[in-house]
Parts: C-alpha cells; structure tokens; sequence
C-alpha cells in the first residue's frame, strides 16, 4: 500500500462547497425569471417602471432596460409617462 501523505485532498463530489455553489446560481436563475414574471404582471396590471423599480429597490432606468426589450417582444402594452 502507497501512501500520498502530500497529495491534496480532493473534495466529495456530492456535498461541500461545489454543491453550495450551484445551488447559489440555481437560485439565482430562479430569481431572474420570477423578476421577469412578476414585472411582465405588473405592466399588464398597469404599474409604471417607477412603481416596479421602487417595489425592486432599483432606479426605473435600470428596470426599464433589463426588461423592456423583452416585453416589447411578448407584445405586452406599455403605459406612456404623460410629458
């Protein structure tokens, strides 16, 4: 029998930090298309980018180009700011 006293350990291949890690980008999938749903609702149901942006905590500018490209193109119909 060989012993590899100065080999490095090589991690679990189920568990431990490589697991936590895809569970960290899963999630943060998950969270990316709930944002896209939930903001495609609150166009339909009449928000305004500031009322979604606020709910979000983000600026209205930020909302608006994250999504509004995709919502144009599932034909949703966009409120105009009266100028």
């Amino acid at each position: 029998m060989v012993a590899y006293m100065n080999a490095a350990p090589y991690p679990d291949p189920v568990g431990g930090v490589a697991d936590g890690l895809a569970a960290v980008v899963a999630l943060r999938e998950l969270a990316d298309r709930l944002e896209d749903a939930e903001v495609e609702r609150a166009l339909r149901d009449g928000w305004s980018w500031t009322q979604i942006a606020d709910a979000l905590g983000v600026t209205r500018q930020a909302v608006h180009k994250k999504h509004l490209r995709r919502v144009a193109a599932a034909g949703i119909e966009l409120r105009r700011r009266n100028v």
